[in-house]
């Protein structure tokens, strides 16, 4: 009788869901960094699928969401692939697998990074609190702090300090306009603006003219506009000029002589 016994033949390891993964990968030949850019999933997070540390990830979620990613990444069947981590991890409840499913983190269609949450967040906030703001009126009426001063009032004294501010202007005198000579042979002619002659003469110290009231556009022509006192409605205005010079074509109705002396007088 012999002591030899049959032994069974050794029955070799089955591959867990990360050594095919890695298998598959190099198949592609493609490298860890190369998949780490296409699926987004950290270089450290493919490093430890590949061991089969799932316990290295953050979750068991993210350990099935992950692999799936990857699996898809490699051409692999990323529903059988996930099935094999969730053996592995003896993850095995019906709302594990539906939530796993529905929601893959290494998916970056799917998921939002940190800081895009918190400013969705911030963003909300502000939006609560403007809408707040702009309809807080309307839904509590007098909610706010009153006026501190009464608003007609207020009107009334913004138009009164308008109304200090502006400058008082008198109106302007109505009547004749007199040039009177303050010396004797002073020729001066007085013309409209067609050119017709209102009255040209040599006047003697003294002597007056009044513009007629009608002339359309008075002017005067002189070679001494120093020596006439000016005159409108009785009022004192400024000489033509106190240069010994000709002037000619120089309007002399009562807006005219009223538009030089206005700066002057405004100005003092």
């Amino acid at each position: 009788m012999s002591d030899e016994t049959n032994e069974a033949p050794e029955e070799l390891p089955l591959d867990g869901a990360g050594q095919r993964l890695r298998r598959a990968r190099e198949e592609a030949k493609l490298s860890l960094e190369q998949v780490a850019a296409e699926t987004r999933i950290p270089q450290r997070h493919l490093e430890a699928i590949e061991r089969g540390d799932f316990g290295a990830l953050p979750a068991r979620t993210y350990a099935i969401g992950f692999s799936r990613t990857y699996a898809r990444a490699v051409g692999l069947d990323e529903r059988a692939t996930a099935e094999q981590v969730r053996e592995e991890l003896g993850v095995q409840p019906a709302s594990e697998i539906a939530h796993a499913s529905s929601f893959e983190p290494g998916d970056p269609t799917r998921v939002p990074s940190r800081g895009l949450a918190w400013f969705s967040a911030f963003a909300a906030l502000l939006l609560v609190a403007g809408g707040f703001a702009y309809f807080k009126d309307y839904f509590f009426p007098g909610a706010g702090p009153g006026p501190l001063s009464d608003p007609d009032r207020a009107a009334a004294s913004r138009q009164s300090a308008v109304a200090a501010s502006s400058p008082a202007r008198s109106p302007a005198p109505a009547g004749p306009v007199v040039f009177t000579a303050l010396q004797d042979d002073t020729w001066v002619k007085f013309y409209n603006a067609d050119g017709e002659e209102l009255m040209q003469k040599q006047m003697a110290e003294g002597e007056s003219y009044t513009v007629p009231a009608d002339a359309e556009e008075p002017r005067i022509w002189t070679g001494r506009p120093y020596a006439f006192a000016i005159t409108v409605g009785g009022r004192s205005v400024p000489k033509l000029s106190e240069e010994d010079e000709i002037i000619r074509d120089v309007p002399v109705s009562a807006e005219a002589l009223l538009a030089r002396d206005r700066p002057a007088t405004e100005g003092g």
